[in-house]
């Protein structure tokens, strides 16, 4: 079985591996690693002391139990108007290597996470760096849960690969599979075909279809998904027809009670 010292990858990968590190993120901001030779450069580490999830909370992992990474490229033909598809790519990539393993219930919840039915399997950070109308550099970081099977947290609905189907699961093995999904889907971008790849997300958005329970600043409320914009604006019809429009933060799922 690999590990992750020698993940088998394409050829345009630089990797290096930690066992320990305070964020894969933060290490792929040092200068040797911004300025790489190759296209994309992988960071894994077994542990994190400072991992981030979203809303800047802790991202909850036990020591080499779980998938923790993230990368580095510089995607240099997309322009900051399509800057979500990035983000679609990554969700999709990690949706796909997941579903490998679980007989459906795999979906991608708005902005980029990945959820199995109701519970929480992974969560993605993406920086961008603009430089004029272009993305210069991106980077990601990526947690997966895998084989934790206790989470301790106040986080509110964790679950992992390992506690879905009762098996042990290869880090590396869920890795390599993930990068080559991420690298199809990569390519779709690089080929301006933005629409085949929007509308597998659509496809396996979690809540995607129906009325479902929404809130914003002015209380809980009955939406169905209407759109989500190429920079990553999420549109809600509400049940008087009226649409609106929602950045990150600024609207969150609840459960499925009447509002």
């Amino acid at each position: 079985m690999l590990n992750l010292q020698n993940i088998d990858l394409p050829h345009n990968w630089e990797h290096v591996h930690l066992p320990e590190t305070d964020s894969t993120m933060l290490l792929l901001r040092l200068p040797q690693y911004q300025h790489s030779d190759k296209e994309f450069v992988l960071a894994t580490t077994d542990y994190q002391t400072a991992g981030r999830g979203q809303r800047g909370n802790h991202w909850e992992a036990e020591r080499g139990k779980n998938l923790l990474f993230g990368f580095l490229f510089h995607p240099t033909l997309v322009p900051v108007t399509h800057q979500f598809a990035l983000s679609e790519a990554l969700a999709l990539a990690v949706r796909a290597a997941l579903a490998e393993h679980v007989d459906g219930g795999v979906t991608v919840k708005w902005p980029n996470d990945v959820y199995w039915l109701d519970y929480k399997i992974a969560g993605m950070l993406l920086e961008h760096d603009v430089c004029g109308t272009q993305i210069a550099t991106t980077l990601t970081g990526v947690g997966i849960n895998v084989n934790q099977t206790v989470f301790e947290s106040d986080a509110p609905n964790p679950i992992s690969l390992m506690k879905i189907t009762g098996n042990h699961h290869s880090r590396a093995e869920l890795l390599s599979k993930l990068v080559d999904e991420f690298e199809k889907r990569y390519h779709l971008i690089l080929h301006n075909d933005y629409a085949t790849l929007h509308n597998e997300y659509m496809e396996h958005l979690y809540r995607g279809k129906g009325n479902h329970v929404f809130e914003d600043a002015s209380g809980k409320f009955a939406a169905s998904i209407e759109g989500i914009s190429p920079l990553g604006i999420l549109s809600l019809r509400k049940s008087n027809g009226t649409i609106c429009n929602y950045a990150f933060k600024e609207v969150a799922f609840c459960h499925d009670e009447q509002p």
